[in-house]
């Protein structure tokens, strides 16, 4: 894929998802205090308060607990499903971008399933453990004895899992729009990046590919290599 296909299938892409969730919001205002959005200008109004650290952790619960203010279990179930489905969108052009522009010979497929899937894995522990802080330091042993390890091939893989991290994060507090927002400007300053080569030389290891790059199938047989392998099976059957 061509760079300027990428652009545009990127730029389609978000415009359609801005524009979606502009009408359904226009539509039915009332609906988005039950959507995962809108929890920045929270955070923001928040984050130069320093009262709530005096005052104890309840203020700042509040911010970062929207399912406390779900009036019934279907609504936290529209909440959880709508965080989960917006990190699932943020996430897929991320993982758009790593297969276009990865380097072919250096191509981890278990990442690309890596971006996709750890999102909403993200999302569902931050809705578990903002709540409780014996629940974070439950995880954080649970995560040590398992001890995953992973090495990854290049410390530009490492950015795609950070984002991932950031996406899942951002959904599970209410932030979706921040997640998509992240997403996007991940993917755009990637692709900058591609397009202007920046900081290559000649002679050095290429994290991106080439624009042209060849293809890895091997070639369709011509008509001559066809034949010979008709004559070497007919000879098969005459021996039998």
């Amino acid at each position: 894929m061509t760079p300027f296909l990428l652009l545009m299938k990127l730029v389609l892409y978000y415009g359609i998802l801005a524009a979606i969730l502009l009408i359904v919001l226009w539509l039915y205002p009332p609906l988005q205090d039950s959507l995962p959005i809108g929890r920045v200008q929270a955070l923001l109004a928040q984050s130069g308060d320093l009262a709530p650290l005096a005052d104890g952790i309840p203020q700042l619960a509040q911010v970062a607990s929207p399912l406390a203010s779900m009036p019934s279990f279907i609504g936290s179930l529209i909440w959880l499903g709508a965080a989960i489905i917006g990190a699932l969108l943020a996430s897929l052009p991320v993982s758009w971008v790593y297969m276009t522009i990865r380097n072919p010979h250096e191509y981890d497929q278990s990442l690309v399933d890596t971006i996709v899937v750890l999102p909403l894995i993200v999302t569902s522990i931050v809705v578990i453990v903002q709540h409780s802080l014996a629940l974070a330091f439950s995880l954080a042993g649970i995560a040590g004895a398992a001890r995953y390890r992973n090495t990854l091939k290049s410390s530009g893989d490492l950015l795609f899992i950070l984002l991932a991290i950031g996406i899942g994060l951002s959904a599970g507090i209410g932030a979706v729009e921040l997640a998509i927002l992240s997403s996007a400007a991940f993917n755009f300053c990637f692709l900058l990046l591609w397009v202007t080569r920046y900081g290559e030389r000649s002679e050095m290891k290429r994290f991106l590919s080439e624009f042209d790059h060849p293809d890895t199938k091997a070639p369709p047989p011509d008509d001559e290599t066809k034949q010979l392998d008709r004559k070497m099976k007919q000879s098969d059957w005459n021996g039998l």
